[in-house]
């Protein structure tokens, strides 16, 4: 499935909804046929629900279907089930750190940093799913923009679903300073998309060759979101 471009990888971000789309059901098998559209060499994953049992496991049937690694990052653990973020990666993984980034009084939230090998390149990674109120954001921002250190990577990517529905909103000032090229495209909600909620930052911003939302006919009921992809390109 994954590409194999040298030079060239694909990633993508998705909020998933527990796999329920449009018409109310549950489906794995309609986000995986997206995922398969999608053809991405790392993709994260939000609102991915798993269970204890292996049948059920969708983190690992979508890998198994898709030939990628799964490195799972929940934020909400309990004997039924695990919910959260997760990420899939046809590139090596170096390091992964699972960053909490839970404010007191609100849901669990949560972030994947990670090192990933891009042919002998480091690619530094963060793949979150933010909160819904606005200092709960500020709060999160802050703590990620703490991870960021370009100097040693060469590559940095952070992407998912940031939650942020103002445009001049203090989160998207702090990360256009950090990120100095910022693209904005709809995603949400999946059936008539009005608002930028997902969101993939590169630096440096030369490695962006495009940014583009995945608005297949399958990917308008899939979900409550749209996939947003990103082709990242890195001279030699």
């Amino acid at each position: 499935m994954p590409n194999n471009k040298h030079d060239q990888i694909r990633l993508a971000t998705y909020n998933i909804h527990r796999c329920i789309g449009a018409d109310g059901r549950a489906l794995p098998e309609r986000i995986l046929a997206v995922l398969e559209e999608m053809n991405p060499d790392v993709i994260a994953l939000q609102e991915l629900e798993q269970h204890p049992d292996p049948a059920l496991n969708l983190l690992d049937y979508f890998a198994h279907r898709t030939g990628l690694t799964a490195v799972a990052g929940p934020t909400i653990l309990n004997p039924e089930s695990r919910y959260g973020n997760a990420l899939l990666t046809a590139l090596p993984v170096r390091a992964t750190r699972r960053i909490d980034l839970t404010v007191p009084g609100r849901e669990p939230r949560g972030a994947l940093d990670m090192d990933l090998d891009w042919h002998g390149r480091k690619l530094h990674l963060i793949a979150t799913h933010l909160g819904l109120n606005p200092a709960e954001r500020r709060r999160q921002i802050r703590l990620l923009l703490n991870l960021i250190e370009k100097e040693d990577a060469d590559l940095t990517v952070l992407m998912g679903d940031l939650n942020e529905w103002f445009l001049w909103g203090r989160t998207l000032r702090w990360l256009n300073h950090e990120f100095p090229v910022s693209q904005r495209r709809r995603t949400f909600p999946a059936s008539w998309p009005l608002f930028a909620l997902d969101r993939i930052w590169v630096y440096p911003s030369s490695a962006l060759a495009s940014l583009s939302v995945h608005d297949s006919r399958l990917a308008r009921i899939a979900s409550d979101h749209l996939p947003l992809t990103a082709v990242l390109e890195m001279a030699d």
